[in-house]
């Protein structure tokens, strides 16, 4: 068929879901900013830069993986294209470990360095603490569907991302409204919508009947594929 709108029609649920992984934060803004004191919306928008550059350094990361295991499925390698499959999503599960504890643990000196102001300081320190403690879902979220856009699949990332978002506002307005929470409910909204997502990644790969198949029995990292996504994901 046409290269240009088979080139479309990869793109444009790409493009969307980029925008959906941003709009997490803005939609948390949203509702702090309706619902809560200054100080909450002040703490949550000044996490918004960080949040930022670790979604693009999750997505340049999760590159890697797609470009590999696409070059793997074009050359019809199936036990290669096995092998990354399962070395991304254990490198997504040790990278969400480190960023856990790296960021939970350097929150607070982070917002600092950034120039948070003390009487929001606190607050932003639990929104982005909490969010580091979800960042796990996020990362294998992000390397399960690069595998499965490897192979041309940008709409079942695409489907769960816009569900995942639809919950993440659900429950902010929940957690807020009803809960009577602050910075810690939008934070709680977010980190519960990113685990949706991870699960039904890892299910749709689960059931995948061709070589994007998951075994959770055969996670291994494979050094040699592991190398190949850090040097094609990382610059």
């Amino acid at each position: 068929g046409s290269v240009f709108l088979n080139l479309i029609k990869f793109s444009v649920p790409l493009i969307f879901s980029s925008i959906l992984q941003i709009l997490f934060n803005t939609a948390d803004r949203i509702v702090v900013g309706q619902f809560c004191e200054p100080a909450a919306f002040s703490a949550v928008t000044s996490t918004s830069s960080l949040i930022n550059l670790l979604v693009n350094l999750f997505t340049g990361l999760s590159i890697g993986t797609n470009i590999v295991a696409a070059n793997y499925y074009g050359a019809r390698r199936k036990k290669e294209i096995q092998d990354t499959v399962h070395t991304s999503i254990l490198l997504s599960i040790y990278s969400g470990i480190i960023l856990t504890v790296v960021g939970i643990i350097l929150a607070k000196p982070i917002l600092i360095a950034m120039g948070a102001q003390d009487e929001f300081l606190d607050l932003a320190v639990i929104y982005l603490r909490i969010y580091f403690g979800g960042i796990i879902a996020t990362m294998i979220y992000n390397f399960g569907s690069a595998v499965l856009r490897a192979k041309g699949d940008t709409k079942r990332p695409l489907y769960i991302l816009t569900i995942a978002g639809v919950i993440n506002f659900l429950l902010n307005l929940f957690f807020v409204i009803v809960c009577k929470m602050s910075v810690d409910g939008v934070g709680l909204a977010t980190v519960l919508s990113q685990v949706f997502a991870c699960i039904a990644v890892l299910i749709i790969l689960k059931r995948e009947k061709d070589d994007f198949h998951l075994d959770l029995k055969k996670l291994k990292i494979n050094t040699h594929i592991f190398h190949k996504i850090i040097k094609v994901g990382l610059p």
